[in-house]
């Protein structure tokens, strides 16, 4: 997760707009960004989405219809939101928040050149993981 940096503007205004599937968020500078739920979802701080270190990030495809189901605030420092694919483990500190919205095309492009790398695209559904194997122990 990013750190909450004390110089990040905080919020003064945080919208779910359902229909459009972005969420609203009005920061203290002025700024205000509309970020799309898809792009939380693909870059969720979570460990689930970027592993416990480089290299270990899970490409996330299939949420272009995603949805924030829940928003529930944590401390004065973040956010937590549920999707409606059922994840929601990822913490989207201020400053996290504002990384998405004032990156917003740099990110798309490197998710889709990451998707392009990998040979899938935005709509296929995630692969199921396979957790390890099991063995029954009878023959």
């Amino acid at each position: 997760m990013a750190g909450l940096n004390t110089t990040t503007p905080t919020p003064t205004e945080i919208t779910v707009h359902q229909q459009s599937r972005v969420l609203e968020v009005a920061f203290s500078d002025g700024a205000r960004f509309r970020i799309p739920f898809e792009l939380m979802r693909v870059y969720s701080p979570s460990a689930e989405v970027k592993g416990h270190g480089a290299g270990q990030e899970t490409l996330q495809t299939g949420k272009r219809e995603v949805l924030i189901t829940g928003l529930e605030p944590v401390g004065h420092y973040a956010v937590q939101p549920q999707f409606s694919d059922g994840h929601n483990t990822g913490l989207y500190s201020w400053d996290y928040l504002y990384e998405l919205g004032a990156n917003e095309a740099r990110m798309w492009q490197d998710y889709e050149a990451r998707l392009a790398a990998a040979g899938a695209d935005r709509d296929q559904p995630m692969a199921a993981k396979v957790v390890g194997s099991a063995s029954t122990g009878c023959h």
